[in-house]
């Protein structure tokens, strides 16, 4: 724990000899290399190993969510780019929101490499690796607050260290490109945290607290789940200074008064979020937080599973909700989080770092898996921050085993590179998105979302006659509605059935009356030169939304089809005032002006 600051001995640098060797003065800094390479040499070793195992998915393409990130592109049709990417989008257009900081590594990396995905993947590796090295750190430093046998502590938190970077369970926080928030938000909140634990006294000065707020804030800009942050440190000077006392928090207040006037304004802030319904929030519909929170009660047993034997992942897991308290045995696993919660109070003393990282995981799991409603009962990368609890416990037990310590660090080795190899395997899954919801399907065969991504990942790899099949698999698990129904009528067009596209299309116009679902249609006449029907419906599509661009690129289609390049300009032309990057209009327009050139002549 801190220490007050001691006085300054002064010593004198002269020796009787003139010979620097004579004093040791020229081996002390030689010495103290040759005591952190191996470290160094661990360090390094450690990040080519992390990049091994994370290289199936550097090429990886974007996958799930990464979709509703601006650096995507839009397509309907296979192997068909709809609209430019966003290389000349102003950064402030970027980070409008609130994730800016998240965002703005976004921006960066398309200025960098535009949609090619290397980049960004290589980034969300390196911020893996030092959010690794910030645990070591943490890591450590707990462990010498637990008094740990100091010959083990470098060996213990190197071990811990080395799970958190290779463990399979942190792909889906960095193979997956949008689990960027946690990688990233999670290295600034770990930065505040060491900086933290490593002041120099055992009160927080001015400066410190000003560089802890600073990374604390800078987290909140890459994601709002590591408000959590105040919370920790008051149970670390609760647990640890000077020890299960509130004197700590008290000596520390200039840290925590400037957090609890910024946490009255980020209450503000964030409330209206908290209530927002769609897929989180308080004003879900279909989900209150009481339910949310007996759901949980037995989502919180799934993570250490995951950490211990890491071989049911999934990238969507169908995880059933309880209504009740008695639901699926949500009462079962609030007895058990109770009596958990009681066994660690209760061994406190003898067993510190345990209980304290028992307290810390629901902690850091309580942002996300407590009582605000969230869709996805559990996600894998929520695991990514309050892994660090899990460690603590089993770093707790590592250290009192009786067993010599190049046994111990031969074990950490072994343990490593297995998990390298499991990480290896598992990025396997995100190196593309037929991969990635094959995966899916086969460890959660009754999840309908994950066999509609499945048929879409066939759709996009232009097997339409599997997209069609696992579109029909998807009902059966789950009533239609309107995008499947759109999707599965464009797989009947990819395979030359336009009757049975169109009326797919046509159920999906009956749910949603839409210019999208028209245009569709419209687009499937035009295909069969039955030109009329063709604008019959592109006319709806006008009428329902005259800002739809596409609209008017298959009207200018049907106008170039029938001998009207004339018309077919001014329908590219209305197309490209709605959006000047859509490629088939500018396409289009090209080809109707070419071809009005060559009627001239």
């Amino acid at each position: 724990m801190p220490t007050a600051k001691k006085s300054t001995i002064r010593r004198s640098q002269r020796t009787s000899s003139a010979h620097p060797s004579a004093s040791g003065a020229s081996t002390q800094p030689l010495r103290a290399r040759a005591a952190w390479a191996p470290y160094a040499i661990a360090g390094a070793a450690a990040v080519i190993l992390a990049f091994w195992a994370y290289s199936p998915a550097l090429h990886g393409p974007f996958l799930f969510d990464d979709t509703h990130l601006p650096f995507d592109t839009v397509s309907t049709t296979p192997g068909q780019v709809w609209s430019l990417p966003n290389f000349g989008t102003p950064l402030s257009a970027w980070i409008h929101g609130v994730r800016p900081l998240l965002m703005f590594t976004y921006w960066w990396n398309v200025q960098m490499s535009g949609t090619e995905t290397y980049s960004f993947h290589v980034l969300n590796v390196l911020f893996h690796c030092f959010s690794a090295a910030l645990m070591f750190f943490v890591l450590r430093r707990l462990l010498e607050w637990a008094a740990v046998d100091p010959a083990r502590r470098n060996l213990l938190a190197g071990f811990g260290t080395a799970v958190f970077l290779l463990h399979p369970v942190q792909t889906e926080a960095v193979a997956y490109l949008a689990g960027r928030s946690d990688g990233l938000s999670v290295l600034l909140l770990l930065a505040a945290y060491a900086i933290f634990l490593y002041r120099r006294n055992t009160s927080v000065s001015w400066g410190n607290a000003a560089i802890v707020l600073l990374f604390f804030g800078a987290s909140l800009l890459a994601k709002e789940e590591t408000i959590v942050l105040p919370a920790l440190l008051l149970l670390t000077d609760y647990w640890w200074n000077p020890g299960f006392s509130l004197k700590g928090v008290r000596g520390n207040w200039k840290l925590y008064l400037p957090l609890a006037l910024g946490a009255v304004g980020g209450f503000v802030i964030f409330l209206p979020l908290m209530r927002h319904g769609g897929n989180a929030g308080f004003g879900m519909k279909d989900l209150t937080w009481y339910q949310y929170f007996f759901t949980e009660c037995r989502a919180l047993f799934v993570y250490p599973a995951l950490f211990l034997f890491p071989a049911s992942q999934s990238a969507d897991w169908d995880f059933s909700y309880s209504r009740t308290i008695f639901d699926h045995g949500a009462i079962l696993g609030l007895a058990a989080l109770l009596g958990l919660a009681f066994l660690a109070w209760w061994k406190r003393r003898e067993y510190r770092l345990a209980s304290f990282g028992f307290f810390s995981y629901l902690l850091l799991m309580a942002p996300t898996s407590s009582i605000l409603p969230i869709r996805d009962a559990v996600a894998e990368r929520r695991l990514y921050l309050s892994m660090l609890g899990l460690l603590l416990i089993i770093l707790d037990f590592a250290g009192r085993l009786k067993v010599e310590r190049k046994v111990l660090a031969t074990a950490g080795v072994v343990v490593a590179v297995v998990l390298a190899g499991a990480t290896y395997a598992r990025s396997h899954v995100w190196s593309s998105e037929l991969a990635l919801w094959q995966d899916t399907v086969r460890s959660t065969p009754a999840n309908w979302r994950a066999h509609f991504h499945l048929a879409s990942a066939w759709f996009d790899d232009n097997r339409c006659d599997l997209a069609v099949k696992e579109f029909e698999n998807t009902t059966k698990l789950q009533p239609p509605d309107y995008d499947l129904l759109v999707d599965w009528g464009l797989a009947y067009d990819c395979l030359n059935q336009p009757d049975n596209a169109l009326a797919k299309l046509r159920q999906a116009a009956a749910l949603e009356p839409t210019a999208h679902v028209y245009s569709q249609i419209g687009m499937i006449y035009g295909k069969h030169s039955q030109w009329a029907q063709a604008m019959d419906a592109l006319n709806t599509a006008e009428k329902l939304d005259p800002k739809f661009a596409a609209t008017f690129v298959y009207e200018g289609l049907v106008h170039m089809a029938t001998n009207d390049p004339k018309t077919a300009v001014q329908d590219y032309q209305r197309a490209l005032a709605i959006d000047p990057t859509f490629i088939p209009a500018i396409n289009g327009l090209g080809q109707a002006q070419a071809r009005l050139r060559a009627a001239a002549h």
